[in-house]
């Protein structure tokens, strides 16, 4: 089995060696992150200028290959499977710190470098703890090495993509594993405004509440209580409103004419 691990939060996170750490005895391992942390900035590339991939030694014993990119996190994905790995069985992003829920993961670097795998043909897994301060990686690296595992046994046909959370506590006070659906809650943007004495600039920050959607099935509701969320993602944004739009567009465009000419 071949792996690619990357993530947002850098080639120096405790969290991405952690996942290395979990899927190492499934097979050969290429570690593809960037050279610093990328959080929030979702799927994005880097498509202006050149970016650079410096191989690194790897912080676990072993034949990994390691390499810090200079960009985000699609990027390393996009790198990895293109050129620096070539075609792999699975690709692991994370273990982030802190969680990935509800329409957040549109946002999510960590999310975002999965699905460039996923949307490449292979199967991705985006791994995420909820916690950014004194992040317990124990539990989550538990869980992805028997998820890897248990994949590997069933010989599940790809590609697939989860979005998996695990509540940052020992693996003994986790109540249980839940299948789960995105919820509609999230966060939406603030903008403060502020002035360095030359102009006036803003500052975009995450932090408004959203409060909706926290049925049973949802990932925030299993976080919430103490559960690990697993929820399979496609990517087909497609709205089932279509019909609502019908007569909007059938007259959208303006009749010929038929004056003569």
């Amino acid at each position: 089995m071949k792996i690619l691990v990357t993530n947002d939060d850098g080639i120096n996170s405790p969290g991405l060696w952690a996942a290395v750490q979990a899927v190492r005895p499934y097979g050969e391992i290429f570690v593809v992150a960037p050279d610093r942390e990328q959080s929030g900035v979702g799927p994005s590339l880097t498509l202006h200028i050149p970016i650079r991939a410096t191989e690194v030694t790897p912080q676990l014993p072993g034949s990994i290959r390691a390499f810090a990119v200079e960009g985000t996190p699609g990027d390393c994905s996009v790198l990895a499977l293109e050129k620096l790995a070539g075609s792999v069985d699975l690709v692991v992003s994370g273990i982030n710190m802190g969680s990935n829920l509800a329409s957040d993961i549109f946002v999510s670097g960590t999310v975002g470098a999965a699905l460039h795998g996923y949307m490449r043909g292979f199967s991705s897994i985006a791994m995420s703890v909820a916690a950014v301060k004194n992040t317990r990686f124990d539990a989550a690296s538990t869980i992805l090495g028997v998820l890897v595992g248990r994949l590997q046994e069933r010989e599940v046909t790809g590609p697939f993509l989860l979005n998996v959370n695990v509540p940052n506590d020992p693996i003994e006070n986790i109540k249980d594993i839940k299948l789960c659906r995105l919820a509609g809650k999230s966060y939406s943007e603030n903008v403060r405004e502020g002035d360095d004495g030359r102009r006036k600039y803003y500052w975009i920050t995450r932090n408004k509440p959203m409060h909706r959607d926290e049925g049973e099935d949802t990932d925030v509701w299993a976080l919430k209580n103490n559960r690990v969320s697993i929820t399979p993602l496609d990517f087909n944004l497609q709205s089932s409103h279509a019909a609502l739009f019908e007569d909007v567009v059938g007259n959208l465009l303006p009749k010929a004419s038929t004056s003569p000419v």
